[in-house]
């Protein structure tokens, strides 16, 4: 059999020791004559005041070393407590302030004795005797009845009892806030947990004393108004720096499907019933104003139509009189300008045919015609002789015309000076 050349070792773990070895040595070697260089010049150059020099140590520990003298130790001694001690300082100038903003309570206990403080800003604190926890003053939320990552509903917080003695799953949202940070900290191990516990006793307590149509349908409202109110008064007797914002029902519903399915058809229909109550109740707010409006302008109308009316009356009544009193005076003048005036109104609404021998038709100009009788009327200061000429003449020619239409104009005619006179 073949001898191991190694005397029955591993050979990589002898050829390792070897190595060491021979580092080992010629570590030693290097620092002996590395001291030994050191220690020279320090003899060489080094000298005390009453000319003698320095000498060489006489010690050397195992590895050659020389072993220094007292004096270096306790140097370095004194070195490591001055960065001690500017290491303490520095940690106790870095923990003798605080920052408080203004969404925090900052609790600061002294020695065990607690202290609010809410005004936000810098503020100083004894390092290593004071002690700082900060507690939010925001509003936090507290899911009952359900899971808010997966919207599950759990079975032990959700089922409930009705007055009428239906299952019905309840999920409540509660909203709260630390009203004492103090309290809130230490009159209570867990203030959260005492506050759910108290929520659930009274929403089990007030579902249980209505109907399941209330709780799923119209009375949420008053439910969570009720709730609120007793767990805000308990809140205030446990004193444990925790208050009530708000309480609400997020979902109501019968625990089978056919029974919710009845549930939604029924407040469906109430909806619809408030949809149209509302929406008449607005036609009826926008109708009613309008024909009020409506009825006040009528009646405004009217009655600027009458007094319209009688003021025309009592206008023609006027006129009237101040005519009877001319025609008193003048009864021919009178009667020949009322004629004249009727003549302006009726004829230019009429259509005049002049009818020769031969029997051909010829409809007289309308617009020379009314000029000609706004002429007339302009010449109505003229002498009482030629105004029964004129009206003579016209008589004239309009019966010297043939035919039903000419008799028509002409029986229209002037009245008679000598008639006129004898009236």
């Amino acid at each position: 059999m073949n001898q191991n050349p190694f005397g029955g070792q591993d050979p990589f773990d002898f050829l390792r020791r070897q190595m060491e070895e021979q580092l080992k040595q010629k570590q030693q070697s290097q620092r002996q004559k590395t001291n030994k260089t050191s220690w020279q010049n320090q003899g060489e150059a080094g000298e005390k005041p009453d000319g003698s020099k320095e000498q060489e140590p006489e010690r050397f520990d195992s590895d050659g070393n020389p072993v220094k003298k007292k004096k270096k130790k306790l140097k370095l001694f004194r070195n490591a407590g001055t960065a001690v001690v500017v290491l303490v300082v520095a940690f106790a100038a870095m923990n003798s302030y605080y920052m408080l903003d203004e969404e925090n309570y900052a609790v600061v206990t002294t020695l065990g004795s607690p202290q609010a403080e809410s005004q936000a800003g810098l503020h100083f604190k004894i390092p290593f005797i004071q002690n700082v926890r900060m507690v939010s003053k925001g509003i936090k939320g507290m899911p009952i009845g359900y899971i808010p990552e997966t919207s599950e509903s759990v079975d032990e917080e959700s089922i409930m009892i009705t007055k009428d003695f239906n299952f019905v799953n309840t999920d409540f949202y509660l909203e709260y806030m630390v009203n004492d940070p103090v309290k809130y900290l230490y009159a209570s191990s867990d203030p959260e947990s005492t506050l759910k516990m108290l929520a659930q006793s009274y929403i089990r307590d007030t579902v249980g004393i209505y109907n399941v149509d209330d709780v799923i349908t119209t009375g949420k409202a008053v439910i969570q108004s009720e709730i609120k109110e007793k767990l805000t008064n308990r809140m205030i007797a446990e004193d444990i720096g925790l208050s009530v914002v708000n309480i609400t029902i997020q979902d109501a519903f019968p625990p089978t499907d056919e029974v919710l399915s009845a549930f939604k058809n029924v407040e469906n229909a109430k909806q619809g019933k408030e949809t149209a109550i509302n929406n008449a109740n607005k036609d009826r707010n926008e109708k009613i104003p309008q024909a009020e409006a409506e009825c006040d302008q009528i009646i405004k109308n009217a009655e600027a139509e009458k007094e319209a009316r009688i003021n025309e009356a009592q206008g023609q009544v006027a006129r009237f009189e101040q005519m009877y009193t001319e025609y008193s005076k003048y009864p021919l003048i009178t009667k020949q300008r009322m004629f004249y005036e009727t003549m302006e109104d009726v004829l230019p609404s009429m259509k005049v045919y002049i009818v020769d021998e031969s029997g051909t038709q010829k409809m007289l100009p309308l617009d020379s015609f009314t000029s000609a009788m706004q002429s007339s009327a302009a010449g109505a200061g003229i002498s009482d002789g030629t105004a029964s000429k004129n009206s003579g003449a016209s008589g004239n020619s309009s019966t010297s015309g043939s035919g039903s239409a000419s008799g028509t104009s002409g029986s229209a005619g002037v009245p008679d000076n000598t008639e006129g006179g004898n009236q």
